[in-house]
């Protein structure tokens, strides 16, 4: 893993009260909708994917009113219109795990099997058909991932996949895990690189949310057919590495 970048960005009043008024709203409104999605378990998934919508909708309108943080996106045409994908995207912070789904839908992810058992919003993301993993027995892991992911995809449904494996601060490298390029084979669904840089502004284990705008990079879907797990892997961690250091570079000019 490289050197992460220490970021130079200040807090101050405003930050700090921003990012607490945030967390209050983020703790109160995820009891509230986690409530609402379990009440409606016995509606249909569209119906119970809506409420979690409308939750990631406010969530990101509170994030901007109160942190003064949004983001803008490049590269929207890339997403298929007529199938599913797997998104294989980079990881840096806890804004990922939920912005997504405004420009991304219908979704799932892959995420920790013990993330489910938050109550309420855990027990709430359980009904919203997630990809939930055991890290520690690696094989079964890797087996889940294949075979609900082949199924989700064959529903209609986006997979999201950090091929990371855990969030990594900006200007950090982890090699790539091959869990989303083997669900890609397996499957012969494209894969969609995805960068970003919302670690420099909701860094990973921080309290604090400092306000701008977050730079998101979709790249040309990669196909899968008739390729090796490693080499689309490869693909697509080249595509998100340049993507990366372009974003960097863009920033870097303002």
């Amino acid at each position: 893993m490289t050197q992460p970048r220490t970021s130079s960005r200040q807090a101050d009043f405003r930050v700090y009260l921003g990012s607490t008024l945030l967390f209050i709203y983020i703790v109160f409104s995820t009891l509230i909708v986690g409530v609402a999605i379990l009440g409606g378990y016995f509606l249909p998934f569209p119906m119970r994917y809506k409420i979690a919508d409308i939750w990631i909708d406010c969530l990101l309108f509170m994030l901007k009113l109160c942190c003064g943080l949004s983001y803008e996106v490049e590269g929207l045409e890339n997403i298929p219109r007529d199938q599913a994908a797997i998104i294989l995207s980079k990881h840096q912070s806890a804004w990922e795990t939920v912005a997504l789904r405004q420009f991304i839908s219908p979704q799932t992810a892959v995420l920790k099997k013990s993330l489910l058992q938050i109550p309420f919003g855990g027990w709430a993301l359980a009904t919203l058909k997630p990809i939930a993993i055991d890290r520690q027995n690696q094989k079964e892991a890797l087996k889940m991932l294949i075979d609900q992911g082949i199924e989700r995809l064959q529903e209609g449904l986006f997979v999201v996949v950090f091929p990371e494996g855990t969030r990594v601060a900006p200007g950090a490298h982890k090699k790539f895990n091959a869990g989303g390029s083997m669900l890609a084979q397996k499957s012969g669904f494209p894969v969609i690189p995805l960068a970003h840089n919302a670690g420099e502004y909701w860094p990973r284990n921080s309290f604090l949310k400092y306000p701008g705008v977050i730079k998101v990079k979709i790249g040309p879907a990669i196909n899968s057919i008739d390729k090796k797990s490693k080499d689309i892997n490869a693909e697509a961690e080249a595509w998100i590495n340049k993507a990366m250091l372009d974003i960097a570079e863009e920033g870097a000019k303002k």
